[in-house]
């Protein structure tokens, strides 16, 4: 006999670690302050661990989309900032701009795979996945040509991206919370 569990839905928490992690990192690549400590602990914890977290409970819902969806995107975070911190130094190794390229290159490309997913879905987290496909684009982009123009436009596509999950997770807990749709999803 299996176990039968009963966890509330964790994409909340999901896509606020995503969504404010996301807008903190677009508004340094908008140039409004510098890469420090505040966005990287972001990264790590509310990017980073709490999207893992929430993916580990997607399993456990059988959401096979959001628990692959919220680890990866986790994993994501912490393997970011495990680069611009430069922790793989010690052991000899640094970051290329070329294969930082292909890291966002690659990231867009599952996030394209995880758009289409969304289509059978509601409008919001289409925005959301829609923007992050074009946001890692355009850091690929903007990583390639060492343009600081295109990661401004990364900054701005950062904030509209984070801002979609961050208004997706509101409406997600509203709704659940009145138990009627207060904001449309």
């Amino acid at each position: 006999m299996s176990a039968q569990y009963n966890v509330a839905n964790p994409s909340a928490l999901g896509l606020l670690g995503f969504g404010m992690t996301t807008v903190i990192l677009a508004l340094h690549n908008l140039g409004l302050f510098g890469l420090d400590s505040t966005i990287l602990a972001m990264g790590i914890f509310y990017g980073g661990a709490a999207q893992v977290i929430a993916g580990i409970m997607e399993f456990k819902r059988n959401n096979m989309f959001g628990a692959t969806a919220f680890t990866s995107y986790g994993l994501f975070w912490i393997a970011l900032v495990t680069v611009k911190t430069g922790m793989m130094g010690s052991f000899g190794f640094v970051s290329d701009p070329n294969s930082m390229t292909a890291f966002f290159f690659l990231w867009g490309m599952l996030t394209l795979v995880f758009f289409v997913g969304t289509l059978r879905g509601g409008k919001s987290l289409q925005v959301v996945f829609l923007t992050l496909t074009t946001l890692f684009f355009v850091l690929a982009v903007g990583t390639y040509l060492d343009s600081e123009i295109t990661m401004r436009i990364a900054g701005v596509v950062g904030v509209i991206c984070g801002g979609s999950a961050f208004y997706t997770a509101s409406a997600e807990i509203l709704n659940d919370k009145y138990e009627e749709q207060k904001l449309p999803l």
